[in-house]
C-alpha cells in the first residue's frame, strides 16, 4: 500500500525534555552513528503497563536477516527500546532501502500506531517522508517508510550556526504550507522539532513522524492546531538564533535565560532578519505579546502560512564577487614564437625590460631632442622649449597622474570620478555585528533600502563599542578624495569617520588603519573630505556617535540611539 510516515520517532517536548539516548546491541554501534537522524526515542517508562504506557511487553526475537512479510529483510538494528525497536531494512522486491518500526502486537499503543500510520499514508503530499505498508502480522505490528540517506536533520544544520534568513524563509514556508495541508486532512503531527525535520539534498524540507510519532508517544492535544503552529514558531526561532524558545535546552541548542521570559528572535542575536523574527513571535504562545507592532497571533497552519504570503520575499544572497582572473599575453604576444616550450615545473628566467631609450632608436631620438632644446636656447626660443617640455611630460604621463589637488597644468579643477563599489562587509570591533546581511543594500543605487544600527540605549557616544561601521571593496587601488553618506536619521549627532585599510574582514584593527577624515552632522547626509588623498582597495565607513530617534516600525528598528545608512558613493 502506498502510505506516508516518519522515517523515524523522537521524544522531546516543546518544553525542552532531551530525547532519550537510543539503546542499540554493540554490533550495530556504526549504523546508529551514521543514521543519527532515523533514531526513534521512546519513553522509557518504568510503572506498570497502563493504558498511556507500554509497560513490561518482552521484544520479539527479531535479528539481522529476518524478513517480514517475506520482502523486507533487516539489516541494521538503530533503535531497540523496552519492546520497540527501529530498523534499516531492503525491500527484495523493489531492491531499495528503507526503514522499519516494529512493536508487538499487544503492546499498549500498537493499535494507536497502526491507525496513525495508516491515516497518514492517505494524505500523499511529499513533503512528508512517505509510509510504504503499515501492518499486523504474526503478532507484530510494523510500519514501513522512506528512508533518506541524502536528508540531515534541522537539529545537524542548527550544530554549525543559525540558517541564513533565505534558508529560515524557505524552511518556515515549506513546514508551514505541509503543516496546513495536514490539518485541512485532520491530521496533526504534535512531536514537531528540529528532529523530525529533514532538509534534502534539492533543497527541499520534509517532515517525519506526521501523526506516528505523537501515537509512539501517546501524546493528544485539546488544540492540535495551536499545538503545530507553535511547534513551526519554535523551529524558526532555533533556525534564526540558534537557540530553543524555551529554559530549558533542547535538541543540542541552549535554552533562553531563566526568569526572562520570551524575547524577539532580533534582540537575541544580532543581524536577524526582522521580518522573520516578528513572524517567530506570532507563531509562539507568549501571553500575547508578538513583537513591536503588535500583529495578531498566528494560532494556525493556516493563518501562519497567511502572514509568510504577506511578507516580502526574501531572495536569496547574492554570489560572492570574484575577481576576473589576469590576462596572460600568448606565445606570440611575448616575442617567443617559434622557441620551444618551457618544460613544466622548471622556473623561467623573467626577461628584464630594457633601460628607457636605450635601444639604437632611443638613443637617436634622445640626441635630436637634446639638439632642439640646445637650438632653442640658443635662438632665445624659450617658448618653443617650453612646449617641448611640456610634450615630453604628456608622453610620459598619458593617464595625467601628475596632476595634484584635482587641477591641471591650466590651473582649472579637474572633475573627480565616481569609484565603483565592488563589495563590502561589516566591520566588528568589539561584541556582535550590527545587520551584516543588508551591506549590500547601502551601494545598490536604492536610497529607500539600507543598513541598520542596533538601537543603544546610551548616545549619542558608542560606549559599549569603539563604533559600528562597513569596509568597502573598491576593486583595485583608488585615490579617494571624498565619501558622500545618506543617512536614513537626522539630529544632534552623527560623526563619520573614514580609514584606509588592507582586509575587507574586521582581522586589521583601527589602530594599524590610515585616518583619511572624519565629520559630523546633524542632517540625514554626511560629506567626508580626504584632506591628503590615500590610494587604498579597502575604506572603512565607520561611526562613533549617532542621533537619538523613536520607534521606527517601518524599518524594524526600536527607540534608542541609532543610525542606518542608505546609501555611500565614493568619488577620486
Amino acid at each position: 500500500m502506498a502510505e506516508r510516515s516518519t522515517a523515524a520517532v523522537d521524544v522531546a517536548d516543546n518544553s525542552g525534555d532531551e530525547p532519550l539516548t537510543a539503546q542499540a546491541d554493540q554490533s550495530t554501534a556504526d549504523g546508529v552513528a551514521q543514521n543519527r537522524e532515523w533514531d526513534t526515542d521512546i519513553d522509557e517508562e518504568q510503572g506498570s503497563g497502563g493504558t498511556d504506557g507500554p509497560g513490561k511487553v518482552s521484544p520479539p526475537e527479531l535479528h539481522s536477516g529476518h524478513k517480514l512479510a517475506g520482502r523486507y529483510r533487516l539489516e541494521e538494528c538503530v533503535t531497540r527500546l523496552d519492546g520497540f525497536s527501529s530498523w534499516r531494512a531492503v525491500d527484495e522486491k523493489l531492491r531499495r532501502a528503507v526503514g522499519v518500526h516494529i512493536l508487538p502486537a499487544d503492546h499498549s499503543r500498537a493499535r494507536a500506531v497502526l491507525a496513525a500510520a495508516r491515516s497518514s499514508a492517505l494524505l500523499g503530499d511529499p513533503r512528508f517522508v512517505q509510509v510504504l505498508d503499515a501492518v499486523e502480522e504474526n503478532d507484530l505490528v510494523y510500519v514501513v517508510h522512506e528512508w533518506l540517506p541524502d536528508a540531515v536533520e534541522l537539529t545537524t544544520l542548527l550544530a554549525s550556526g543559525p540558517l541564513e534568513p533565505h534558508d529560515a524563509y524557505q524552511m518556515v514556508s515549506q513546514i508551514a504550507s505541509a503543516m496546513a495541508a495536514a490539518h485541512r486532512e485532520g491530521l496533526a503531527h504534535l512531536r514537531l522539532n528540529p528532529n523530525a525535520v529533514l532538509r534534502t539534498s534539492t533543497g527541499q524540507w520534509r517532515i517525519r513522524g506526521l501523526a506516528v510519532n505523537a501515537a509512539l508517544r501517546g501524546i493528544s492535544s485539546e488544540s492540535p492546531q495551536r499545538a503545530d503552529t507553535e511547534a513551526v514558531g519554535a523551529l524558526l526561532y532555533a533556525a534564526l538564533t540558534q537557540r530553543w524558545p524555551y529554559e530549558s535546552d533542547a535538541y543540542g541548542l541552549s535554552g533562553l535565560p531563566k526568569d526572562v521570559g520570551l524575547i524577539a528572535p532580533d534582540q537575541v542575536r544580532a543581524g536577524v532578519h526582522r521580518g522573520l523574527s516578528e513572524l517567530a513571535m506570532r507563531a509562539l504562545v507568549n501571553d500575547g505579546a508578538t513583537a513591536s507592532r503588535h500583529e495578531s497571533p498566528c494560532t494556525t497552519p493556516e493563518e501562519l502560512v497567511k502572514a509568510i504570503g504577506e511578507m516580502p520575499r526574501i531572495r536569496p544572497p547574492e554570489p560572492a564577487f570574484t575577481a576576473p582572473p589576469e590576462y596572460q599575453r600568448t606565445t606570440y604576444q611575448q616575442g617567443s614564437y617559434g622557441r620551444p616550450a618551457p618544460h613544466p615545473g622548471v622556473a623561467q628566467p623573467v626577461p628584464a625590460p630594457p633601460a628607457p631609450l636605450q635601444s639604437r632608436t632611443g638613443k637617436a631620438l634622445k640626441w635630436a631632442v637634446s639638439a632642439l632644446l640646445i637650438a632653442a636656447l640658443g635662438l632665445g626660443s624659450w617658448q618653443l622649449a617650453d612646449a617641448l617640455m611640456d610634450h615630453g611630460d604628456k608622453s610620459d604621463d598619458t593617464n595625467k597622474t601628475q596632476t595634484t589637488d584635482g587641477n591641471d597644468k591650466s590651473g582649472k579643477t579637474k572633475p573627480l570620478k565616481p569609484i565603483a563599489v565592488r563589495g563590502a562587509q561589516e566591520y566588528v570591533a568589539a561584541g556582535e555585528a550590527q545587520h551584516p546581511a543588508d551591506v549590500a543594500k547601502t551601494y545598490d543605487g536604492d536610497t529607500s533600502t539600507g543598513w541598520r544600527t542596533n538601537s543603544f540605549k546610551d548616545g549619542p557616544k558608542i560606549v559599549i563599542k569603539p563604533g559600528v561601521g562597513i569596509v568597502y571593496d573598491l576593486g583595485s587601488d583608488q585615490k579617494v578624495t571624498t565619501a558622500t553618506l545618506s543617512l536614513r536619521y537626522g539630529g544632534d549627532h552623527t560623526a563619520v569617520e573614514l580609514y584606509a585599510t588592507n582586509s575587507l574582514t574586521s582581522s586589521t584593527p583601527l589602530s594599524s588603519m590610515t585616518k583619511l577624515g572624519s565629520v559630523t552632522t546633524t542632517g540625514t547626509s554626511a560629506n567626508v573630505t580626504v584632506a591628503k588623498p590615500t590610494k587604498s582597495r579597502y575604506v572603512l565607513v565607520w561611526l562613533t556617535a549617532m542621533p537619538y530617534s523613536g520607534a521606527d516600525s517601518a524599518n524594524f528598528s526600536d527607540a534608542g540611539y541609532k543610525q542606518a545608512i542608505t546609501e555611500v558613493k565614493f568619488t577620486g
